[in-house]
């Protein structure tokens, strides 16, 4: 049914994943920059070859809210 109109005459929503420099790209559009920390910890887990659910676990750990 992939392309087909739902119930609501629209299309399904699809996604798709952004590249580093590309979101950099697109950032600076909107005045958001990385911070120097940032870029490290990222090129980090490039070296560690982190996959993203290790990424994710790793950023929620040093950045997200206890409770």
């Amino acid at each position: 049914m992939s392309g087909t109109a739902t119930k609501s005459g629209k299309r399904p929503s699809r996604s798709f994943t952004l590249g580093r420099q590309a979101f950099a790209k697109i950032s600076a559009v909107e005045g958001i920059r990385m911070s120097r920390a940032m870029d490290a910890e990222f090129r980090e887990f490039d070296r560690k070859g982190l996959s993203p659910e290790e990424r994710r676990k790793a950023i929620a750990a040093k950045y997200g809210k206890l409770r």
